[in-house]
């Protein structure tokens, strides 16, 4: 699997990364053990979880599998914090103190000293973010953090962290953010300032929620996500026509490729500028095998500027911009 450099940084992670947020609920330690070996196996290296996947169980799990399983050294851990359990659920806090108690729970549960990249995990409108970048800031220098980046932010707040990190030589380093083509509304303002600032670009759900798998063309199915009543919402904004459309042409060129429709998926985003790494979730270890076959996948030009055209935001999705 090719390692990619994350922006301008020194930074290099997998063109894959492992996606955990099932890992603890959905997904449990003998199968989170499988995917994390086939994953190592395959030359991956990005581990992506949260402080609040499975309320933490997430961390455990990976924890516990680099006691004996997998080396330290052999992935690039990456967590998040800035979202915390409240009694009347979660709530965003990206303040100094909420994000350095995160990250301290999150090196327990991990098990180590540091993680390799540490995020703010969303936009925190009660906290100035010059403060949520001064936790940035001590997370590097105190050596709890190797590299800090910011998830689901917008472009605007991604250049003022940015300027805020570089006087003192912290640096931001990755933006997390959703990009497929289900939704491409990165290409508006984040993957510009990115490539403007040398950031790196991590891809979550770069299947469009699992629908870019093809699995909804004809039907739900029973185990899937959209049958879920915890899960249903998180699905539903890509089952509607303008997405079928997409889905639609992603057949096709798999059909004609040879390939499997999430295959094609993740190759055209693999091959877009800037993003360092796909990060793909899996609730089971066939389902991680299936993506990891995409990485030999080099789409023919036609077929990346067809699928371009098809899934064009000013035409497809204006109102997920």
């Amino acid at each position: 699997m090719e390692r990619r450099q994350v922006g301008r940084t020194g930074l290099r992670v997998s063109e894959l990364g492992l996606g955990t947020m099932t890992w603890g609920r959905d997904t449990d330690d003998l199968d989170a053990a499988e995917q994390l070996r086939d994953f190592v196996d395959a030359g991956g290296t990005l581990v992506d979880t949260a402080a609040t996947y499975g309320d933490g169980d997430a961390e455990r799990v990976i924890g516990s599998l680099l006691e004996g399983k997998v080396a330290r050294d052999d992935v690039v851990l990456c967590t998040k914090g800035g979202v915390r359990a409240g009694r009347s659920g979660a709530r965003v806090d990206a303040s100094r103190a909420g994000l350095l108690a995160d990250l301290d729970a999150s090196l327990a549960r991990l098990g180590t000293d540091h993680v390799d990249l540490f995020l703010v995990a969303c936009p925190d409108p009660a906290t100035p973010l010059a403060e949520t970048v001064s936790a940035l800031r001590l997370a590097v220098t105190s050596g709890r953090a190797r590299y800090v980046g910011l998830s689901n932010h917008p472009g605007w707040a991604s250049a003022r962290a940015a300027t805020l990190l570089e006087a003192d030589g912290t640096g931001l380093s990755a933006l997390e953010l959703e990009y497929s083509l289900l939704q491409r509304g990165a290409e508006r303002d984040v993957a510009p300032a990115a490539d403007a600032l040398g950031l790196g670009m991590l891809a979550w759900s770069p299947l469009g929620r699992g629908v870019l798998t093809g699995k909804y063309r004809r039907a739900i199915p029973a185990d899937s996500r959209a049958a879920s009543a915890h899960l249903a919402a998180f699905v539903d904004p890509y089952l509607d026509a303008t997405a079928s459309s997409v889905v639609e042409a992603v057949a096709t060129a798999a059909d004609g490729l040879g390939r499997a429709p999430l295959e094609v998926a993740l190759a055209w985003l693999l091959a877009r500028d800037g993003v360092a790494s796909a990060i793909v979730g899996a609730r089971t270890p066939a389902q991680l095998r299936a993506s990891l076959a995409a990485v030999d996948l080099d789409l023919p030009g036609e077929v990346h500027a067809a699928l371009d055209d098809v899934s064009a935001p000013e035409i497809g999705y204006p109102e997920r911009w």
